[in-house]
């Protein structure tokens, strides 16, 4: 065998811990991402009904004129 393949237990675990925080940093920023992605969404759904609201009181007002 190699000296490549013959890893100790330390050069494992050292790769795993490696592993697990690039796997935390991934997981945050992903996380992230869905969090601004979704107050965008519930954001765009309150503009959305705001102006629909808006646009009622436009019609009453332009229908009573």
């Amino acid at each position: 065998m190699s000296d490549e393949n013959n890893f100790s237990i330390e050069d494992l675990e050292n790769k795993i811990d490696l592993l697990i925080k690039r796997f935390d940093e991934q997981k945050g920023i992903i996380d992230s991402y869905v969090h601004r992605e979704r107050d965008w969404k519930k954001n765009k759904i309150l503009l959305g009904k705001e102006i629909a609201a808006l646009e009622k009181k436009l019609n009453k007002k332009g229908n009573h004129e």
